[in-house]
């Protein structure tokens, strides 16, 4: 195991170093003059900038103070995203370069080309205009201003395109595409740090159980998941989350998962907010595998003390359905994973279930043993396109409601992000399930 996570480690740092690279050579080498003082700073910021982001990673797991977690992450994670799109968006420049160039080299020799009105049939002899003496070397001196300057490098006639482009034509086209790469990706992560600053959005789905008594019909469940608390989304951004959520007036209140990255003495203020929370039958928690990364017996006893109720791998049998809960997959190295028997194996067949699990995986477990409906979170829909194709081939299902035979699963996209404070093609947001007994 040491060896695998040693050899992913290497790729990883591979991958990174060989992306930088590329980003230097197009942004830096190829636009600056050789010993300039931008290519110094472009080279040192090529240093810095991954070291820092790098910081941001391990700082917390390394148990990092929390205040240089703090310095770390905001400059270390947009740098990351910002790497993400000037990637994608110079690859795609990759393709412009030569348009523009041969845009340019058009240009240049319609530019050179002799005007029309100076052509004569061939063999006639151009007509002469008397001069006056003494004033011919002034003409020949007019003439020699008004004419462009000659190519540096001498081309045979006949193979001038296949000259390779003056060295002000190259940098023109390096330059060009490196403004453009870097405008479209500052734009992108710009609005996407934005979308996840203003606060979740509210989804509403219904999902019809054929278990569900008359009495339940409309009964609104609010999911909230990955949540996020760390250095950079604190105790404004769970303010925010809980106002979306006391603003739907829900019955009862989910919380699936991933709620921070750090730790109680870290983290608890962060948390405060969640005390507001207000549901006619409660709020109820599991663990996400962050929790399992940050303290998880900590943190369910610290959400119990915040009024919300933890179902470790727990049933609640509430007026019209049961309500269970299990721990996240990634608890089973501490002995604390998904039990699907303890929080299942005893109930009675013919109500109805909801389920409470983080991560969308579990979801055949969740078939096997007859429930309902799943509500999950863990895959933040992606969170940064192309991510969500990643999303999407790891798990069952990415974002949505979906359904595996008699069970049906609804996974949000969550409330925050993780690493990047950035959303791109997958905002956060707050769902609002409503059951719907199909007999009403």
């Amino acid at each position: 195991m040491v060896v695998l996570y040693a050899l992913v480690a290497l790729a990883v740092v591979g991958l990174l170093t060989g992306v930088h690279w590329y980003l230097w050579r197009r942004l830096v080498r190829d636009t600056t003059a050789r010993g300039g003082r931008a290519r110094r700073a472009g080279a040192v910021a090529a240093v810095v900038l991954p070291l820092i982001s790098v910081g941001a990673l391990v700082s917390g797991r390394a148990g990092a103070p929390f205040a240089v977690q703090r310095d770390l992450a905001w400059p270390g994670y947009l740098w990351l995203a910002l790497v993400l799109y000037l990637t994608l968006a110079l690859l795609a420049g990759e393709a412009i370069r030569p348009l523009l160039r041969r845009w340019l080299e058009r240009r240049d020799a319609a530019r050179l080309a002799p005007p029309v009105s100076a052509a004569r049939p061939a063999g006639v002899p151009a007509e002469r205009t008397p001069v006056a003496v003494g004033t011919l070397n002034e003409a020949d001196d007019a003439e020699k201003a008004d004419e462009p300057e000659p190519p540096a490098t001498t081309v045979a006639a006949g193979v001038a395109d296949a000259a390779p482009a003056p060295p002000s034509r190259r940098l023109f086209v390096a330059r060009t595409v490196a403004v453009g790469a870097a405008a479209v990706a500052a734009g992108t992560v710009g609005y996407g740090t934005y979308t996840v600053m203003r606060g979740p959005r509210l989804k509403r789905v219904t999902v019809p159980l054929a278990k569900l008594p008359r009495r339940a019909h409309g009964f609104r469940i609010a999911v909230v998941s990955d949540i996020h608390l760390g250095p950079i989304l604190g105790r404004a951004h769970t303010r925010r989350v809980v106002e979306t959520i006391n603003r739907t007036s829900p019955d009862l209140i989910a919380v699936v998962g991933d709620l921070v990255d750090g730790s109680v003495e870290d983290l608890g203020p962060a948390a405060e907010p969640l005390r507001a929370l207000r549901a006619r039958h409660g709020s109820y928690f599991v663990t996400g595998n962050h929790e399992y990364y940050s303290g998880a017996r900590e943190w369910v006893d610290h959400v119990r003390e915040l009024g919300l109720r933890p179902l470790e791998n727990q049933r609640a049998e509430l007026g019209g359905f049961d309500l269970a809960g299990v721990n996240d997959v990634a608890g089973e190295d501490e002995g604390q994973g998904p039990d699907f028997e303890a929080a299942l194996g005893d109930r009675d067949p013919a109500r109805a279930c909801v389920l409470l699990a983080h991560q969308p995986v579990v979801i055949h477990d969740a078939v096997d043993h007859g429930v309902d409906l799943q509500l999950s979170g863990h895959t933040h829909g992606g969170q940064m396109w192309p991510g969500n194709y990643v999303a999407e081939l790891a798990n069952p299902t990415a974002a949505g409601l979906d359904r595996y035979g008699d069970t049906q699963l609804y996974v949000t996209r969550g409330a925050g992000a993780w690493g990047p404070p950035v959303r791109v093609g997958a905002p956060p947001d707050v769902t609002v399930v409503e059951l719907a007994a199909t007999r009403a």
